[in-house]
């Protein structure tokens, strides 16, 4: 006999357990179906002596994402900003250079006109695609068909740019140019606010983390729904054939609901049998759309050694030896615990799982002294961590505690032509001799540094 509910909602991530919130609170009768032992989905904190905190899963928070700060804040979960007071680092051909802001200054002037127009171009093309639609963009069937590498390959003039523009899709989807749609990942950074808020730290999406782990957040919501939650429940049958939907888990407990809010990850939708079956393009599509790839690497030192020579923890690592692209402070708000967490991403990731843990966590400690230049980099207090990621429309108030500061552009990234622009304005015979005045010109004014 099945148990009768106004709303089934399957999986205990955050998304499915804020809708069993909202529901509950609301006055309706509603049970969440978890297929693990237990809840947060993609959000994993786990807790030790050793570190005692630290989120294997999702993890940062900041401006713009209004809803999470809203929930943890009613839920009395603490935020702190990840370190960013020193300097950054960019590693390329073989050197580290530190600079402050979100993206490295290019002091090639050819260069710096490439990168300019690659970032005014994707926020310019971002702008006409429909946050809610956006297969309803003018230019929606065209950029579909065009991959993000297509797109690079079309905008970008050096090979500076091209590199960088790699490492950008390889952080932000964990995925490599060739695999993703332009139109989505162009929408995708839209809605993350534009390309420097999507890279930022301070200001951007990695600004914050929540003080005790990202996983509080499902496990306090499933302490106020109570026995609403069940856990070890994954679904195999929605019959959706008769007045109410009935669902069915693994070990046939039946669920009865006017509704069904499914709240897991679409390719997992793919090993539920439903009745009558879903549309066969949607499972076409599904089977379509893979999961991207990164492995999250946290390694603990004694002190934090990197502010010591001046450096945040932030390294932007372009090297394709290099197992890691992108680290940051993880060092708890108080001090405590010392660690750089770095992100294996992509072609990098699929390479590297054959390693062994302590074959990877060598290759880590090498590349944090060279890229450091601090053979602290070598000494380790704790097991690395590690944890294979593949990873409602309506409108939220501003956060007041974490409000999102405007991000400006200066007149010259504004203006400034593209390096084929520049070329047809001045003619290629005189094209260098232009490019080095306009460099020194730009250097001195400081013009060379993005907001």
């Amino acid at each position: 006999m099945a148990e009768k509910y106004d709303v089934v909602v399957v999986g205990g991530g955050i998304s499915g357990l804020s809708a069993a919130k909202l529901l509950t609170e609301s006055g309706l009768n509603v049970v969440v179906l978890e297929a693990n032992d237990r809840v947060g989905g993609r959000t994993f904190t786990v807790r030790s002596k050793q570190v005692k905190y630290v989120d294997l899963g999702g993890a940062y928070v900041g401006p713009t994402q209004n809803r999470l700060l809203r929930l943890s804040k009613e839920l009395g979960i603490e935020t702190y900003k990840v370190n960013e007071a020193e300097h950054l680092i960019h590693h390329v051909k073989g050197k580290s250079y530190p600079f402050k802001g979100p993206f490295p200054p290019m002091w090639n002037p050819l260069a710096y006109l490439d990168y300019n127009n690659l970032w005014r171009t994707m926020d310019e093309m971002g702008k006409e695609i429909p946050s809610e639609a956006p297969w309803k963009a003018p230019h929606a069937e065209e950029w579909d068909k065009m991959t993000m590498q297509d797109f690079i390959d079309k905008i970008c003039w050096t090979n500076a740019a091209k590199s960088f523009a790699t490492l950008f899709v390889n952080v932000d989807v964990t995925s490599e140019p060739h695999e993703v749609s332009a139109l989505w990942f162009l929408w995708y950074v839209k809605q993350c606010g534009g390309t420097t808020r999507i890279f930022s730290t301070t200001n951007g999406g990695q600004e914050r983390k929540f003080v005790g782990g990202s996983g509080q957040i499902s496990e306090k919501i499933m302490e106020r729904l109570g026995g609403r939650v069940k856990l070890r429940k994954p679904v195999v049958r929605i019959d959706q054939s008769g007045e109410s939907v009935v669902v069915e888990t693994l070990d046939h407990e039946l669920y009865e609901g006017k509704y069904v809010i499914s709240a897991i990850p679409p390719a997992l939708g793919l090993k539920i049998h439903f009745s009558p079956p879903l549309p066969p393009m949607r499972n076409q599509l599904i089977n379509r759309i893979p999961m991207g790839s990164v492995i999250k690497c946290i390694v603990y030192y004694k002190e934090t050694f990197w502010r010591k020579k001046g450096y945040c923890g932030t390294m932007i690592i372009e090297d394709e030896d290099a197992a890691i692209g992108l680290t940051l402070d993880d060092t708890k708000p108080d001090g405590s615990f010392p660690a750089i967490i770095g992100f294996i991403l992509a072609r990098k990731c699929r390479r590297l799982t054959g390693l062994t843990k302590e074959e990877r966590k060598t290759r880590l400690c090498e590349l944090y002294a060279k890229v450091l230049g601090s053979e602290e980099a070598f000494h380790i207090l704790f097991a690395m961590r590690k944890i294979p990621d593949s990873e409602i429309w309506k409108p939220e108030p501003e956060s007041v505690d974490v409000p999102a500061l405007p991000i400006t552009t200066t007149f010259w990234e504004r203006n400034l032509p593209s390096v084929p622009g520049l070329l047809k304005l001045i003619g290629f015979s005189t094209f260098f001799t232009s490019v080095a005045v306009a460099g020194l010109f730009a250097y001195k004014k400081g013009l060379l540094v993005r907001n």
